[in-house]
C-alpha cells in the first residue's frame, strides 16, 4: 500500500508532445525508448533532477513495467514537479505500437 496516491494515466493516454522522463537504467534505454524521452536512470534522479523540465506542465515518467516510475512520480510531486506515472510502461508501450529508438543498428525492444 502506497502512502499516498500516485497520478497515473495509460500509455494511450501520453500525449505526442509530452515530456516523458524514462527512469529505466542504461542497458534497458540503449535496448530501446520512446524517441521524445529525457533518460534519467531512477537512482540517479535526485542528483539530475535540474534536468527535469518543470516549466512544461506535466511530466509523464515511464519504466518497464512502472514500479520505479512510480517511485519517481512521487518524488517529482514532492519536489514541486506535476508528474504522473505512465501505468504498464515501455512494455504496454512496445506492445501498443509506438515509436522505439535504439543505438544504431540496434533492433529496438524492451528489455
Amino acid at each position: 500500500m502506497m502512502p499516498q496516491e500516485v497520478p497515473t494515466t495509460s500509455v494511450d493516454q501520453v500525449p505526442v508532445d509530452a515530456v516523458l522522463l524514462d527512469v529505466r537504467e542504461d542497458d534497458e534505454w540503449a535496448a530501446g525508448h520512446a524517441p521524445q524521452a529525457i533518460h534519467i536512470p531512477l537512482g540517479e534522479l535526485a542528483e539530475r533532477i535540474g534536468e527535469v523540465p518543470q516549466d512544461s506542465g506535466e511530466v509523464y515518467v515511464v519504466c518497464r513495467m512502472g514500479g520505479r516510475s512510480a517511485r519517481a512520480t512521487m518524488y517529482l510531486n514532492q519536489s514541486g514537479w506535476d508528474a504522473v506515472n505512465v501505468a504498464g510502461g515501455m512494455q504496454v508501450w512496445h506492445q501498443q505500437g509506438l515509436p522505439l529508438v535504439a543505438a544504431e543498428g540496434v533492433v529496438p525492444e524492451v528489455i
